[in-house]
């Protein structure tokens, strides 16, 4: 009787995933990189579950949730002139794009925490703008305390119907308080627990871009590097886009596999792994974005059909009290050979593998760069370039080609020091907390950082997702360093246009 019972309850959480999927606003892809497994021995393969959010139908009224938004203003004395000036311009130009029914709240910090504008409904908007621009420079950089006011701010109104954000822009060293990267992640973690993504921007090569890319990180937020304070403009409205068209919260992946499967890790995001049980958090989710928990496993031999693992996918959507869940599982096939298997390959998802790992490996090697291991942070360097350039012809990827480039221009630095260094580090961060987060690669401050890291003036691969590769500058006198595959053609002088081969 009791299996009766339990085989009707799976039956309707089945249907009720079923109707999920058709009503809601988050779409859920299963795949495993290699869909045949060999039967005479243990492979190490690749589960991704994908969650894309779907733009509301055409015919369907505009019902977008209300935002919940605290700026964070770092007014430190090294944010004097222009810097400010750019910045409480920024602010004002997003708080222009939010409507009536929003909650914002403006903190500024130097050495203490001053509240411009408590948490309020843009009712006031002329109010909140004209305090900002009474925005005046300081002291010193207590930057966790203002992070800790502006979730302060976001807890007055917080709801399951808003979408909460801290947006904290800084150009400067936290010296006020806590400081570290690895506190700045844990206080991101307990935030995004919360249901509290925070956006990092950072203005100037005197940041630390380590902490700041934590504090993103680990809440599930954007962070970015912004060289001049001009930019500051078009992040920030960039940045009030993303918050604007969030479709769904709360997303949480859990995968249980069968005895046999091992999971092995989850690559780029925070993850728990207990026995065969893997859960995976994601906080908000945007329209036409895609986020996904990319976790390695060890399959075992055998000649029957191998169950991967059941996957429950939950969210919410920002106007539902309840989750909504999306019930899947993932079965292999049996190979009759290696070469069955390798053909059985899916190669957006082996891209995806080795973005992540290329991106674990980059920030190995900048760590022993800071730590002033020069040598070994360039043989992990070049190790890399060499390693994406091999994926890009083999995969036909042009990502991977921009990220190898990358690698050797990081290397460049690293053997340079100075500010150029700190320029090409800054820069590989945000390209890193893009490819960790899966916060989008077409932004324009993304592609900016692309060119900073290829020495030169940008260039648009067409068809690759709108990201950017770059000649060396005139004045250089470097080569161009770029891997041409097979199959692409290259029309000079003026813009190089690559067209890569189709994915297999």
């Amino acid at each position: 009787m009791k299996t009766i019972l339990l085989t009707l309850h799976l039956c309707l959480l089945m249907l009720s995933a079923a109707s999920a999927w058709d009503q809601g606003r988050v779409q859920v892809r299963v795949d495993l990189a290699h869909p045949k497994l060999p039967s005479d021995k243990k492979h190490t393969t690749y589960l991704k579950v994908g969650l894309t959010g779907l733009e509301a139908p055409k015919d369907a009224k505009p019902n977008r949730p209300p935002a919940n938004v605290a700026i964070v203003l770092d007014r430190s004395g090294s944010m004097g002139g222009e810097k400010i000036q750019q910045a409480r311009e920024a602010a004002v130009a997003a708080i222009e794009r939010l409507g009536g029914d929003d909650i914002v709240s403006v903190i500024a910090f130097d050495t203490a925490v001053t509240t411009v504008v408590p948490a309020t409904k843009l009712s006031s908007r002329e109010e909140i703008i004209a305090a900002i621009r009474k925005i005046e420079v300081g002291g010193s950089t207590a930057l966790f305390a203002g992070v800790s006011k502006g979730a302060e701010e976001l807890r007055k109104f917080k709801s399951p119907q808003m979408v909460s954000r801290i947006v904290l822009l800084s150009d400067g060293q936290a010296n006020v308080g806590p400081q570290s990267a690895d506190e700045l992640g844990r206080y991101g973690l307990s935030l995004g627990k919360e249901g509290i993504s925070v956006t990092t921007i950072g203005l100037g090569l005197g940041y630390n871009e380590q902490l700041m890319a934590q504090l993103a990180q680990h809440s599930d937020g954007n962070h970015a590097f912004i060289k001049e304070p001009s930019e500051l403009a078009a992040v920030f409205t960039e940045e009030f886009g993303d918050i604007l068209s969030v479709v769904a919260q709360e997303l949480k992946v859990k995968v249980t596999c069968p005895e046999g499967v091992r999971p092995v890790r989850v690559l780029g995001r925070e993850a728990s792994i207990r026995g065969g049980v893997v859960e995976v958090m994601m906080n908000q989710l945007r329209a036409g974005q895609e986020k996904y928990a990319l976790l390695e496993i060890e399959a075992p031999a055998g000649t029957a059909d191998q169950l991967i693992g059941d996957i429950e996918v939950s969210y919410r959507e920002n106007n539902d009290n309840t989750p909504r869940l999306i019930a899947s599982r993932s079965t292999a096939t049996r190979a009759a050979n290696e070469a069955e298997v390798e053909k059985s390959a899916v190669t957006p998802i082996l891209v995806e593998v080795a973005k992540q790992i290329g991106v674990e490996k980059q920030m190995i090697a900048v760590k022993l760069s800071d730590e002033g291991k020069v040598k070994e942070a360039e043989k992990i360097f070049l190790d890399n370039a060499r390693t994406l350039r091999e994926q890009g012809e083999r995969w036909k990827s042009s990502d991977l080609y921009i990220q190898g480039n990358a690698n050797m221009t990081l290397n460049d630095g690293n053997n340079a020091r100075g500010t150029t260094w700190q320029t090409y580090r800054n820069a590989a961060q945000t390209m890193a907390n893009t490819f960790i987060t899966q916060n989008g690669a077409t932004s324009s401050n993304t592609n900016s950082n692309a060119a900073m890291l290829n020495n030169g003036q940008a260039i648009l691969v067409p068809g690759a997702g709108g990201n950017v590769i770059n000649l060396p500058s005139s004045s250089s006198g470097d080569s161009l360093r770029l891997v041409v595959p097979s199959g692409s053609t290259l029309t000079v002088p003026g813009t190089i246009k690559i067209t890569p081969p189709a994915s297999k």
